[in-house]
């Protein structure tokens, strides 16, 4: 019947418009069909497809509630939260930065200059791009000839090339069992199966990895060595090199990502420099510089790199000239290890606040990173802390969100410590502690 999609059409613009507010119940379903003039069970297929869109979740013995927020069509943590305090997204961005890199914009002023910026570029970049990438990878321990180096527009496209270059369409590509969630968006729509692997605390199981290429073939393993996100963790290199070892025992390729890993200083070397053969570096500079500075690097072996260029050319996810020009003139003058140094000192002066803020806790992170994971205490489901979270104008991300599969999600939630100044940061997590302290019967809008 269609009647009941139109009531759940109904009830969905009241959600949009915001009539009806993340958090607050809905009436029970019998009170609901008396107060629509419809059946009862028609009020059940409304709240079912309601759930299936994602606007609501129903909690046992308390009733079913409007979700933070509506479920995007793309990807987790695609899109910037519209609550008043975003912890969902991270765009760290220190004072100073933009007189930075206005200084490093002024060669561009001139005509010549500017007019081979804006020319058309390929997946190879240019050469001064070229060694200029080439060093600012390197010195985050990741040995890299200028000749190695394939751009892309940014971080996710040059995840998303090395992914098509790797596993062909109904393939498995192996992921951690918590991710990045933007590689489920990018595995759907090039038709990539994901595999979650179970990790411990030094990260991805090098015999929970076998065990999965065991079962059926993967065609690679995606993984986030250094400050994996969301837990905060980096992989030791012990681990490392046991891990390279596996690759080259199955004969199995990784995409490394490292767009975080410019947090830390002193890390261990990249999982690349243990098995350079087997692995696919890919890192950007949204994260070092500005959100809207967007400029991916791809570092194939060389056996792979044709596929890999080929990838990035066919998705359309090569470079754009004035960002590629722009972003080797700011590596070359010093500008981007700069603005690296400050947000290194950013991150731990904000992990220090929510150190303090949420002592007690069972939070896991790391000092040099820009988010938390929260195992909430019981009885907190994520769904509901999120809900109550939203009724403080603060957006979290539950832990569903970097679950794989149909796999049951921790009772966890993830901050992002970035995006907010420093004192807006800090209330809005006095404001979460309070939530948790208080529990979720407490939080109920009735």
């Amino acid at each position: 019947m269609a009647d009941f999609r139109r009531v759940a059409d109904e009830v969905a613009a009241d959600i949009a418009a915001g009539r009806l507010r993340p958090g607050e119940r809905l009436p029970p379903q019998r009170a609901f069909a008396r107060g629509r003039g419809i059946a009862d069970s028609t009020a059940g297929r409304v709240y079912a497809e309601l759930a299936r869109r994602g606007l609501v979740v129903g909690e046992v013995g308390r009733g079913t509630f409007v979700r933070a927020a509506e479920r995007a069509p793309g990807p987790a943590l695609a899109e910037p939260a519209a609550a008043r305090v975003d912890l969902e997204l991270n765009y760290p961005v220190v004072p100073g930065q933009s007189a930075l890199l206005a200084a490093g914009l002024e060669r561009l002023r001139r005509p010549d200059v500017l007019d081979a910026a804006l020319g058309p570029v390929g997946v190879a970049g240019t050469a001064a791009a070229r060694e200029a990438a080439a060093a600012l990878l390197s010195a985050s321990g990741c040995r890299t000839a200028p000749s190695e180096v394939l751009f892309a527009g940014n971080g996710r496209q040059a995840i998303a090339g090395a992914v098509a270059a790797l596993v062909p369409p109904g393939g498995r590509l192996a992921v951690e069992a918590l991710t990045y969630p933007v590689i489920k968006g990018i595995a759907a729509r090039l038709g990539v199966t994901l595999v979650p692997v179970p990790s411990d605390e030094q990260g991805l199981r090098p015999d929970a990895l076998a065990d999965a290429h065991r079962v059926a073939p993967l065609g690679a393993v995606y993984l986030q060595p250094t400050l994996h996100n969301p837990s905060g963790t980096t992989m030791p290199s012990q681990r490392r090199a046991e891990l390279a070892a596996t690759l080259e025992r199955l004969g199995l390729h990784a995409i490394e990502d490292r767009i975080w890993a410019f947090l830390r200083e002193d890390g261990p070397e990249p999982l690349a420099a243990h098995a350079a053969g087997r692995t696919v570096l890919v890192d950007s500079l949204s994260k070092r510089l500005a959100p809207g500075l967007s400029l991916g690097f791809a570092v194939p072996p060389a056996s792979l790199s044709g596929r890999v260029a080929a990838a990035l050319r066919s998705g359309g996810w090569g470079p754009a000239g004035f960002a590629l020009d722009a972003a080797a003139g700011w590596i070359a003058d010093g500008t981007v290890e700069s603005v690296t140094r400050a947000k290194r000192a950013d991150a731990a002066s904000r992990q220090r606040i929510a150190a303090g803020r949420l002592a007690g806790s069972a939070v896991r992170s790391d000092p040099c990173s820009y988010f938390c994971w929260w195992d909430l205490p019981r009885p907190w489901r994520a769904e509901t802390f999120v809900a109550a979270a939203a009724r403080r104008g603060i957006a979290v991300t539950p832990a569903a969100a970097f679950v794989v599969g149909n796999s049951a999600a921790p009772r966890a939630v993830r901050f992002g410590l970035a995006s907010p100044p420093p004192e807006v940061l800090a209330r809005a997590l006095d404001a979460v502690a309070e939530i948790a302290a208080a529990g979720p019967d407490d939080a109920t809008v009735d």
